[in-house]
């Protein structure tokens, strides 16, 4: 039990510090928190988490060599900058009619979890973080049987959530004192985020793709 615990505990930590660095998934959070109140970031990470949950699954059944191989990470990086950008352009079209406003929206629910599945599927380095870190520690945690695994699952997921859930209430609070500029900078500094991510995915996978 002291080793699954462990593996819970261990697992938690290692999220945690992955989920608190900054990324697609935060700045969609911070400008869906916003709208929604602090329900976004929790709906975000139900979508990321069962998309991680399938992603296990078919590490288990050795999708890893897959993963690893240089034509994946190009395309993925590739594919999912465009989309990105796609978005981040969006953000900044729409500046000049955002209001904000003092109600919290209630809808949205199963957008947002396809959001935060589409949003870490963008992504090429969340991809080789499982089919590298991640897959070590689910084979680590495999060897304590189905219960190890079910332990770093856990741990993992409880991390990502804490971290999203602690962003989205914080932005949630801190609505009632936007004014409409405030609100356009940050929705904007989340747009021009997005833009500058999909270029360095962009060109991370043109360079890899010309490379091989």
């Amino acid at each position: 039990m002291l080793t699954l615990t462990t593996i819970l505990a261990t697992s938690f930590v290692i999220a945690l510090s992955g989920a608190a660095m900054p990324g697609p998934l935060m700045s969609a959070t911070i400008s869906e928190s916003v709208q929604r109140g602090f329900i976004a970031g929790p709906l975000l990470i139900v979508g990321h988490t069962l998309l991680e949950l399938a992603l296990v699954i078919l590490l288990m059944f050795g999708l890893a060599p897959f993963l690893r191989q240089e034509w994946v990470f190009a395309a993925i990086a590739i594919v999912g900058g465009v989309m990105l950008g796609w978005m981040g352009v969006g953000m900044l079209r729409a500046l000049p009619s955002l209001r904000m406003s003092t109600d919290v929206g209630t809808g949205g629910g199963p957008h947002l979890v396809w959001t935060g599945m589409l949003l870490s599927l963008s992504s090429p380095y969340w991809i080789m973080w499982w089919a590298t870190i991640g897959l070590g520690y689910v084979l680590y945690s495999a060897r304590f049987g189905v219960w190890g695994i079910v332990f770093f699952f856990v741990g993992h997921s409880l991390g990502d959530l804490s971290w999203y859930s602690m962003i989205s209430f914080a932005v949630g609070r801190g609505r009632r004192f936007m004014s409409d500029g405030h609100y356009r900078a940050l929705i904007g500094t989340c747009g021009a985020f997005l833009i500058l991510l999909a270029c360095y995915f962009a060109w991370s996978g043109v360079s890899k793709a010309l490379s091989l």
